[in-house]
């Protein structure tokens, strides 16, 4: 039985974020909760940075609220609010899922850095050994990077404008994890292997271009986490010197099973890990299929 009506019995998962026009995730979890005839619904949030805390504690106080997922800004300040945190959260300093626990409390994962290296081994793209330029320090930045460290990529060079997040972000990841971090004074992307955008960089058509990409070596791979404008600026250019490139779809649908399964959604996460193709479809539209080496 499919369920295609909200009612008084369905369970409720929120997506904030700010801004909310570029989020994908309620498309991908609502076709799955549907396809699997699951009484379930998530609602898209624009909710600004000021009021993030409030909206938080004051829809967690319904028991109709089954989740939430965080996305740009929020994903570091909602860190701060959760009471208890995964040890990849603690170590990013940043949650994108959200869920009460038995005792009442609120705790907070974070699973795009998981999804990002699912992806690049979905499409055997080497981060294992390798130098990156990681450009960002944010939520998002701050879980990717853990992840390729605990993935054993060789090095990680961290740029963000705010020279202190980059800074402290290296200094957590080089510690927990033992390899070589590093705080870099420029964008420049010469001499890397792997070269990543994890900033907001390329949702308006006005961004400058996070990095240079003419210095961008032409055996790197370039990555870029934006799920809009894809493809985006950044890799456009990448692509016209021959670069490898992979669009930010990918890090979605590999952690999507990740939240269900937070969310204790066990038959919808089994499903979408069995075959992700619902959102393959959905995400990666067919001219923008042969991006990535292999296809979807």
């Amino acid at each position: 039985m499919k369920h295609n009506s909200i009612t008084g019995k369905t369970s409720v998962l929120f997506m904030v974020a700010d801004p909310i026009e570029q989020v994908r995730t309620p498309e991908i979890f609502n076709k799955v909760f549907q396809a699997c005839g699951l009484d379930a619904v998530m609602v898209p949030l624009h909710v600004e940075p000021a009021n993030l805390e409030s909206t938080i504690r004051s829809l967690f106080k319904s028991k109709s609220t089954r989740g939430m997922v965080l996305s740009i800004p929020h994903k570091t300040a909602a860190a701060g609010i959760v009471e208890r945190r995964s040890n990849g959260a603690i170590t990013a300093n940043a949650v994108n899922a959200i869920r009460r626990g038995d005792d009442g409390k609120l705790e907070g994962d974070v699973f795009d850095g998981t999804g990002f290296v699912k992806s690049m081994d979905r499409y055997d793209m080497q981060y294992r050994g390798k130098s990156v330029l990681l450009i960002g320090a944010g939520g998002a930045a701050s879980a990717i990077a853990a992840a390729l460290a605990e993935g054993k990529a060789a090095s990680i060079a961290i740029y963000d404008v705010d020279a202190a997040k980059a800074q402290s972000l290296a200094r957590s990841v080089g510690e927990r994890y033992g390899i070589a971090t590093s705080a870099q004074r420029t964008n420049d992307p010469s001499g890397f292997e792997v070269v990543i955008n994890a900033t907001p960089l390329g949702l308006k058509t006005d961004d400058p271009l996070p990095t240079a990409t003419d210095r961008i070596e032409r055996s790197a791979i370039v990555c870029d986490i934006l799920m809009k404008n894809q493809p985006t600026p950044l890799l456009r250019a990448a692509m016209s010197k021959g670069n490898t490139v992979l669009p930010g779809f990918d890090m979605l649908i590999l952690q999507s099973p990740l939240f269900l399964e937070f969310f204790g959604l066990h038959e919808a996460a089994d499903s979408l890990k069995r075959d992700d193709a619902v959102a393959r479809d959905m995400l990666f539209p067919p001219e923008l299929r042969n991006l990535v080496p292999g296809g979807v």
